[in-house]
């Protein structure tokens, strides 16, 4: 089967989401500093539902006929975000968090954009819930930053 444009996207889409989701948790097991508490719990609610997205993402790719990337060599060659970065504040995790669900969220905009191009309404389904989460954890966890 040949591989559509949406379907690498749908690649890099998951690579990112593990990765994002890697580093959401790792935030989780190393934030410091007196909103511990706060951070340890809204990193914990948003990597969960990470993990359930990148099932969900690696399903569609594999219900369009192809094998999901599986493996940290082929995540690292696909993904666009950058790695978690290491001994930082709470507040320059929450930046970076912001930062990696922007990438994620314009790279979901041109995603649509190719599966409406390719009458696939299923993905498109899946790309608009994607967006949703999103566009909330920007907002949540920028609010952090105001």
């Amino acid at each position: 089967m040949a591989q559509t444009n949406d379907l690498q996207a749908l690649k890099v889409l998951l690579a990112n989401t593990y990765a994002l989701y890697l580093k959401t948790q790792n935030y989780h097991w190393n934030v410091v500093g007196p909103q511990f508490h706060a951070f340890h719990l809204l990193f914990e609610t948003e990597y969960k539902q990470l993990l359930e997205a990148v099932d969900e993402i690696a399903e569609r790719i594999r219900a369009k006929g192809e094998f999901s990337p599986g493996s940290f060599k082929e995540f690292i060659e696909l993904k666009t975000i950058h790695e978690a970065k290491t001994k930082i504040d709470a507040l320059q995790m929450v930046k970076d968090l912001v930062e990696s669900h922007e990438v994620i969220n314009k790279s979901l905009h041109a995603l649509l954009d190719q599966a409406k191009a390719e009458n696939d309404e299923v993905t498109q389904d899946l790309i608009l819930e994607r967006m949703e989460f999103h566009e909330k954890a920007i907002w949540m966890l920028a609010s952090h930053l105001a």
